[in-house]
């Protein structure tokens, strides 16, 4: 495994993760504001802000801090940290574990409170990345009531003269205000990956009801969101058309027609906003290992074929010298632009967004695993290997120069150690820079190019998916 892989399981990422942890407790304990993004820019650069706790990145904190947890319960061999075994006996690991699972069970409280919202759609983000693993791990059974609910909340948000749930129920910008509940249904392609708490919710209930919901949802998208596109797909692609996305549908609820298709977050409608199509390559991922219907399969195939081709046509602007030691005299080809279609302004900083790399690199590696199932190693290794030069190219091109490291200090915070930067003043509280929330020059919230809490956790769930497949 390379080095630059290998920094997912560093003392780095640890330390980080638990400063903001203990920091962004004070004077919000239980939590009633979670962090969402890290500037990299003006007065507050380095620094997390946080977002009040209804707003749907709220789970991905909280997750971060399981997917750590997971590694110390099930991989101690990179817990605390990996590859440095004489610094990690320096540190008493059971207590540094212990801190960890008080700091969950913090953050997680206000989480399992928002299993009944029927407001959102964006449930399976809210719960799922530390309820389940929290289930799954500890046997918490009030976390798994709060995923069984919150799959019955998101369900209430289906029409089936749509034959989808309901995303948004208000979408405003400069341009447009949708309002209406009776008039207007929108549903954004980012549903597909909400779909994953239906399914796992419907094996536990033994309620068939919310699988079917979520495969009607999954068909009706594939019609509405997905373009079938004229590039071809290689390497032992069999689906008969590979597959843009569309951001928004605005259908009609009472007939279930389309009225209009827009786009919230990327350049425009007909482009293709690169965090989109990674949450569609994903969802339809998750959506074919619950359903092991084949359409879903090449779909999701479809859109990584599409992914792969727009990284590896994008303008040469996007590669940059390697400072790094793999050899590799360019990088940056793999970490995709924010918008696929979007002009480029600055040739020597084209705006990107590392967390459609680390969202469409997870949906790859789960397409991978399903492909090697069936017996197909060519589109297997395909998509294995694209996603982990995906991730390796994120690391090397916008892994925060600021790293932290643990001091043995006698502090009675962390149990007597005390985290640090390791270049004093030189602080960013994310691992990785360069992810775009929303570009969209219509959209009233827009801001790019920082660090965000959702490509931090993407990045560290690909290494948890590497530790289950036994590849570190």
């Amino acid at each position: 495994m390379s080095p630059e892989l290998l920094e997912i399981f560093s003392q780095n990422v640890l330390a980080k993760l638990l400063r903001v942890a203990e920091e962004a407790l004070e004077d919000n304990n239980p939590p009633v504001a979670y962090p969402e993004f890290v500037p990299q820019r003006g007065e507050n650069t380095g620094k997390y802000f946080l977002r009040e706790k209804y707003f749907w990145t709220c789970g991905f904190f909280p997750g971060l801090l399981h997917t750590l947890l997971e590694r110390a319960v099930k991989y101690p061999h990179v817990f605390p940290f990996h590859g440095h075994e004489k610094a990690n006996r320096l540190f008493d690991t059971a207590s540094i574990r212990q801190q960890l699972a008080s700091l969950c069970d913090s953050w997680k409280g206000p989480i399992q409170e928002m299993a009944s919202r029927t407001d959102t759609h964006d449930l399976g983000f809210i719960l799922q990345p530390s309820l389940r693993k929290d289930w799954e791990l500890t046997g918490n059974e009030k976390s798994l009531q709060s995923l069984l609910i919150g799959a019955r909340s998101l369900a209430s948000r289906y029409e089936a003269n749509v034959g989808a749930i309901r995303s948004w129920d208000v979408l405003k910008q400069k341009d447009v205000t949708i309002t209406s509940m009776t008039d207007d249904f929108l549903v954004i392609i980012d549903s597909m990956c909400n779909l994953d708490l239906l399914y796992y919710a419907s094996k536990h209930l033994c309620d068939p009801n919310l699988a079917e919901i979520a495969t009607t949802h999954a068909r009706t998208l594939i019609k509405s969101h997905l373009r079938p596109e004229n590039t071809t797909g290689n390497f032992g692609y069999k689906g008969s058309c590979v597959y843009s996305t569309c951001h928004v549908v605005n259908f009609d609820p009472r007939t279930g027609s389309i009225k209009n298709r827009r786009t919230a977050q990327g350049y425009r409608v007909d482009s293709t906003w690169a965090r989109g199509q990674a949450w569609a390559i994903l969802g339809y991922a998750q959506t074919y290992n619950w359903t092991k219907e084949k359409e879903f399969l090449w779909v999701a195939s479809g859109l990584a074929e599409y992914f792969i081709w727009r990284l590896e046509s994008a303008p040469g602007c996007v590669e940059m010298p390697n400072t790094g030691t793999n050899g590799r005299e360019n990088v940056g080809r793999y970490v995709p632009l924010w918008d696929f279609d979007a002009p480029i302004d600055d040739q020597t900083n084209p705006l990107r967004d590392s967390s459609a790399g680390t969202i469409a690199a997870n949906g790859m590696l789960v397409l991978s695993q399903s492909m090697a199932a069936l017996g197909d190693t060519v589109l297997a290794e395909r998509y294995r290997s694209t996603a982990i030069r995906i991730v390796t190219d994120t690391l090397e091109c916008c892994l925060s120069k600021e790293k932290a490291k643990f001091v043995d200090s006698g502090d009675k915070r962390y149990n007597g150690i005390h985290v640090e930067d390791i270049e004093e003043g030189q602080r960013f509280d994310s691992i990785l820079k360069n992810a775009t929330a929303n570009h969209n020059s219509y959209d009233l919230d827009r801001y790019s190019d920082h660090g965000l809490v959702y490509a931090d956790y993407f990045l560290l769930e690909f290494g948890n998916q590497l530790l289950r497949l036994g590849f570190i």
